[in-house]
C-alpha cells in the first residue's frame, strides 16, 4: 500500500528533496516509523508537503505531486497558510475560494484515482508568537486568526463529506491539550507543532487510518 502525505510545512517538516525516504521530522515520519515497525514491508510512503503552501499552491501541483504518484491512501492537511498569508502579506485565500479550490482538487483526484482512500485533516491554530498581537486596524490578531482558520476547517469538513472522504478533527484535540500544558508545548509559534504536537497528530492519524 502506497501512502501519500500532502500539505504545507506541518506535513513537510524539513523532509529531504534528495532522499525521498526521508520523511522529515513530523507526524508523517512518526506514522511511517510506527507502521513499518508493526508490519515491515507492507507500506511505501511519500511526503510531498511543501512549506508555505496554500490550497491554490497545492492544487497547482496536483498532477506531479499527487495524481501521477497514484497513492492507495491520500492524506491532506492544508488551510492555515490561506489565513496566515492574508494576515501577514495580504496574499491569502478567502474561505469561499478555499472551498472552491479544495472541491476542484478532490473532483480531479476522485476522477483520476477512484479507488484511493482519502483522509482530510482539519487545520488548527493556537495562541502563540506568530498568531497573537494586534493587526493594522487595531483588532486582536488571534481572534481573527482563529475565526478564519475555523472557517477553513468547516470548509474542509464539507469537502470531505461531499466526496465521502474521511475527516480528521484536530482543533479540539489541541484545545484539550491546553489543560495538560501551555500552547508552546504543543505548537512552537501557534502553528507549527513541537515533537509532542506532531506525536499527537500522528496518534490521531493512526486512529483514523485503522478505523477502516
Amino acid at each position: 500500500m502506497h501512502i501519500l502525505f500532502q500539505g504545507d510545512s506541518i506535513t513537510d517538516a524539513k523532509r529531504s528533496r534528495e532522499d525521498l525516504s526521508n520523511m522529515g521530522t513530523g507526524y508523517a515520519h512518526l506514522v511511517k516509523a510506527y507502521l513499518n515497525n508493526r508490519e515491515p514491508g507492507k507500506y511505501t510512503f511519500t511526503n510531498r508537503g511543501v512549506g508555505g503552501n496554500r490550497v491554490v499552491d497545492m492544487y497547482a501541483r496536483i498532477k506531479a505531486d499527487l495524481i501521477n504518484l497514484r497513492p492507495d491512501f491520500l492524506s491532506i492537511l492544508i488551510g492555515v497558510n490561506d489565513v496566515w498569508h492574508e494576515l501577514g502579506h495580504k496574499n491569502g485565500v478567502d474561505a469561499v475560494k478555499f472551498e472552491k479550490i479544495y472541491t476542484m482538487l478532490l473532483e480531479e483526484v476522485k476522477e483520476a484515482l477512484p479507488d484511493t482512500r482519502i483522509l482530510i485533516m482539519e487545520p488548527f491554530v493556537l495562541a502563540g508568537p506568530k498568531t497573537t498581537g494586534e493587526l493594522e486596524d487595531g483588532t486582536d490578531k488571534y481572534t481573527v486568526f482563529r475565526r478564519e482558520v475555523e472557517l477553513r476547517a468547516a470548509a474542509s469538513r464539507r469537502v470531505a463529506d461531499r466526496f465521502h472522504a474521511e475527516f480528521l478533527p484536530l482543533q479540539q484535540m489541541f484545545d484539550d491539550a491546553l489543560k495538560l500544558a501551555p500552547a508552546e508545548f504543543w505548537l512552537l509559534d501557534g502553528v507549527h507543532p513541537t515533537e509532542a504536537g506532531h506525536q499527537k497528530i500522528a496518534n490521531a492519524w493512526l486512529g483514523a487510518f485503522e478505523r477502516k
